[in-house]
């Protein structure tokens, strides 16, 4: 019998990721194509530049589809997934009126202003793509939240005309919805031309990268939290009904299975980035060293800290070296330094302030949504990192689990495609097949007690202290603000 495969697309905000699939969810493809640097300008414009997304899609799908060679036939469906929350403006003929404007653009969390004649559709990333790809204006109902007219009950349009009004987009300037494992359409003679792809190939919605990254790490019982260790850090749970307005920990976004909401927590801003920033700032003397032992500069540093006592010896890591636009006066701060405190400790303490951070997010979370939380997946880059998962173990006191694709959006992608393929009839049919889990840290009970001790009666509230110190040295340094 001739086997089968499924296409997972992982768009993000750095590069478009095109992974192939089989059936029970083992990659024997996958292409990768970087972005371009974003245009910024004044007032906090932040824009895809020419046409960026389209252009890096059909670079990563062509690599994908030549190296898969006459196989790609064998190819059933496609999964699109793709950034969430950016703002796309298209002509009449579904081609951008201009730039895509990303997600970090002040224009995305401001009401729509039509200033721009030629726009004739206003979509996500997700309904830009969907239209490239197959022709059809169609958009992923399940990739807006925000700026959006919405109706979250019956994950369609709003048909209120005073939401309407609200978010000044009309009906007609909104594509058709779609849910998230239904068909967008199949893919265009053009489209196959750029891309590679097999032309007719039905494509399926998904959504949101968090949503279709928590889908293929097999997030399904409220028990459950996820992690995703990115240049953003957030933390995930499932539930069957969306939050209450006033939620103080989370807000509630639509999954990537129909019927199904997620809570998400507050993250760190640069999270795993602050990790990279450390192994740059080492330099050449953790690359020399890294490459004599014949492993990477991070197998290196993860090894070396492993050598470190839980807690760093007091050595503590808060991690904001972003600030929100509300709180000018953070930074990052490491605290608690003795003259033996090299490198090794340094890098400790960054893992353990990620660990600290996430497990309060994810304890506030629940307790305010009422319920416990048994097991934590942890997915992302990130979780490559055995020290770091251990860590993770430690702190949270609880069974940290990795999957075998810690990039797991373009398996929420496939997954979404294959349930609306009907290969499986249920997600929990598709998860339980195509999800595997390489391996659970489970805690060591000497960390957990100095953990628990540092993170209760220090961590949670060592920004009480340092932030007066911020606070003063902002006022300093800009007496105007």
């Amino acid at each position: 019998m001739e086997k089968k495969y499924l296409v997972g697309i992982d768009g993000g905000s750095q590069s478009t990721k095109i992974v192939i699939f089989d059936l029970e969810g083992n990659i024997v493809g996958e292409a990768k194509e970087a972005l371009r640097p974003n245009h910024l300008a004044e007032g906090v414009v932040v824009e895809h530049p020419g046409d960026d997304l389209w252009d890096a899609m059909c670079v990563a799908s062509s690599k994908a589809m030549e190296q898969f060679g006459v196989r790609k036939e064998s190819i059933v469906g496609i999964g699109l997934g793709t950034i969430r929350c950016c703002r796309v403006l298209m002509k009449k003929d579904g081609t951008l009126a201009q730039p895509v404007i990303s997600w970090m653009d002040k224009r995305t969390s401001e009401t729509y202003v039509h200033d721009n004649p030629d726009t004739q559709y206003v979509t996500s990333t997700n309904g830009y793509l969907a239209t490239r790809l197959t022709g059809a204006f169609k958009d992923n109902i399940a990739n807006h939240f925000g700026q959006w007219p919405v109706d979250y009950d019956t994950w369609d349009w709003s048909t209120d005309e005073e939401v309407l009004k609200q978010y000044n987009l009309p009906r007609e300037m909104l594509l058709d919805p779609v849910k998230p494992g239904e068909q967008l359409g199949t893919i265009s003679k053009e489209a196959s031309e750029k891309t590679g792809f097999p032309e007719g190939l039905p494509v399926f919605a998904t959504t949101g990268d968090k949503a279709v990254e928590s889908l293929g790490a097999g997030l399904l019982q409220e028990s459950t939290a996820l992690v995703s260790l990115g240049t953003y850090i957030c933390s995930v749970m499932v539930s069957k009904t969306m939050p209450p307005k006033d939620a103080v920990n989370y807000w509630g976004i639509m999954s990537s299975i129909p019927g199904l909401y997620l809570y998400e927590g507050y993250g760190i801003r640069r999270g795993m980035w602050t990790v990279s920033w450390f192994r740059d700032l080492l330099g050449e003397k953790i690359s020399i060293r890294s490459g004599y032992q014949g492993i990477s500069e991070e197998e290196y540093l993860n090894e070396q800290a492993a050598n470190v006592p839980a807690g760093s010896d007091g050595l503590m890591t808060k991690l904001d070296w972003l600030a929100n636009p509300w709180e000018p006066y953070k930074r990052g701060v490491m605290i608690g330094f003795n003259a033996h405190h090299d490198y090794r400790y340094m890098y400790r303490s960054i893992l353990e302030g990620i660990a600290y951070s996430m497990r309060n997010n994810v304890v506030n979370m629940a307790e305010e949504a009422g319920r416990e939380i048994e097991e934590i997946i942890v997915t992302g880059g990130g979780s490559n990192s055995d020290l770091l998962m251990q860590i993770f173990a430690d702190v949270f006191n609880l069974p940290i689990k990795r999957n075998v694709v810690n990039g797991s959006a373009s398996v929420g992608a496939a997954i979404n495609a294959a349930v609306g393929l009907g290969i499986y009839e249920t997600y929990e049919e598709a998860v339980e097949k195509m999800v595997k889990v390489k391996d659970v840290f489970t805690p060591k009970s000497e960390n957990v007690a100095i953990y628990k001790r540092l993170n209760e009666e220090v961590y949670q509230n060592l920004t009480d202290y340092t932030d007066e110190v911020l606070k003063k040295t902002y006022k300093v340094l800009h007496p105007e603000g």
